[in-house]
C-alpha cells in the first residue's frame, strides 16, 4: 500500500520525536493526535493526523483494530529511505526524474515531469488539484534531502 499524505518536512529527529509521542498501546485518532500536539512542536490536530499517516508510512506506526500505536522500531536512516522511497506515493517518481535529469531541477521543473502521475480521480476531485499537487512535490523533494536521497543545490534538487 503506498501512502499519499505528506507532512511538511522536518529533521529525522522530529520523526524519531514524533513516533515516540504515540502510545504503544493501541489509542484513538483523537488520543493520538492530541499526544502528539502535547508531546511535540505541531500545533493543531490535522497537523498531527498527517503524521500518523506519515508515520505509518515510514514503518514507525500501525493501525490496529483498537487505533494507533507506535512500533518499537528505531528510526534508523537507511530504513527511512526505503520506507519513504517504497510506501510513499510519488517518491520514487520524484526520484527517478532526478535520476534522469542531466543538472539539478526546481519545483516547477520536477513537478512538470511527474505531473502525469496525478491520479486521474484527484484531479476532478479539487479544483485546485494542480496548486495541490505541486505542494506535494515540493515536499516530497524536501524529504528526499532529509532521508539523504537526494540534495538541494543552489534551490534545485539532485540524486546525492
Amino acid at each position: 500500500m503506498k501512502f499519499k499524505i505528506v507532512p511538511v518536512p522536518r529533521s529525522r529527529g522530529f520523526v524519531g520525536e514524533a513516533q515516540q509521542a504515540l502510545p504503544l498501546v493501541p489509542g484513538s485518532e483523537n488520543d493520538c493526535c492530541a499526544r502528539l500536539v502535547d508531546r511535540t512542536d505541531l500545533d493543531a490536530r490535522d497537523e498531527a493526523r498527517e503524521w500518523i499517516t506519515f508515520l505509518r508510512a515510514l514503518g514507525l506506526a500501525e493501525e490496529t483494530e483498537s487505533g494507533y500505536r507506535r512500533l518499537r522500531r528505531d528510526p534508523a536512516p537507511d530504513d527511512l529511505a526505503a520506507a519513504f522511497r517504497e510506501r510513499v506515493f510519488g517518491a520514487e517518481t520524484v526520484l527517478s526524474v532526478l535520476d534522469a535529469a542531466d543538472e539539478p531541477l526546481d519545483v516547477e521543473a520536477v513537478y512538470e515531469r511527474f505531473r502525469e502521475e496525478v491520479p486521474n480521480w484527484e484531479r476532478y476531485r479539487r479544483a485546485d488539484w494542480d496548486e495541490e499537487w505541486r505542494e506535494r512535490v515540493d515536499r516530497l523533494l524536501g524529504w528526499t534531502v532529509v532521508f539523504d536521497l537526494a540534495e538541494r543545490v543552489d534551490g534545485a534538487y539532485r540524486i546525492g
